[in-house]
């Protein structure tokens, strides 16, 4: 089992735009994936177009109540930070442990491989005393960092990476989300990453594509799926 952590330097920016590819190509090369995605707020039952939902569509599951609690214990109505939309719902926060937990039993499964998306970005409050980012030191895993394409994302990108440097997580790849109707060039945004993060981590260019099921069209991320 190889288990991933897909994280963001902010929110909607392509973490499950990423996660919905990485499941259909593991899976069409013949790979067993789980997928996780614990926290999600914002979240409406009869929505099947939620991070969740298409989770589970990516990897031709049916997004039926059930599943969506097996992936996603924790959904709160509120689009907020979770500390923020538990408190509003007067429910308790997601706790630290009880993640890392929950992450660590679907990693001892027989699987190949195991993606666990997070919510938000790194810094983002889980609880009034713990963020994402403590999750993330807490399980130790690679990481994967989605970022957008959209001006600015340059400043966000290279602080998320610094403060990941500086917790001592392992970053195992980049990834620019395409950004809708960014004025910024993509092929420029990253020719300045490469310019400013470590060689020896790649930096994968995710287009968007409109279509239903655009996982189905992506173009192959090799860095994983020829890895695997």
């Amino acid at each position: 089992m190889r288990p991933f952590f897909i994280t963001s330097s902010g929110t909607g920016v392509g973490k499950t735009h990423l996660t919905t590819t990485l499941c259909w190509q593991l899976a069409q090369a013949g790979k067993k994936v789980t997928a996780l995605k614990p926290v999600i707020s914002g979240f409406r039952p009869e929505d099947d177009s939620s991070d969740s939902a298409l989770i589970l569509k990516s990897l031709g599951l049916s997004p039926a109540p059930e599943m969506m609690e097996a992936i996603s214990p924790w959904r709160f109505s509120a689009p907020l930070a979770p500390n923020m939309a538990a408190e509003r719902e007067a429910r308790p926060a997601p706790a630290l442990d009880a993640l890392v937990a929950f992450c660590r039993e679907h990693a001892s499964l027989e699987n190949d491989f195991l993606l666990v998306e997070g919510v938000g970005g790194v810094m983002v409050p889980l609880s009034h005393e713990h963020t994402v980012m403590d999750w993330m030191v807490a399980l130790g895993w690679p990481v994967i960092l989605v970022v957008g394409s959209y001006l600015g994302t340059i400043s966000h990108t290279l602080t998320a990476i610094e403060v990941l440097r500086q917790r001592g997580v392992s970053l195992h790849a980049l990834v620019v989300s395409e950004s809708p109707q960014s004025d910024v060039p993509m092929d420029d945004t990253v020719k300045t990453f490469e310019r400013f993060v470590a060689m020896e981590i790649p930096i994968i260019k995710l287009p968007r594509i409109d279509k239903p099921e655009p996982w189905a069209h992506m173009p192959p991320i090799r860095w994983l799926v020829d890895a695997a």
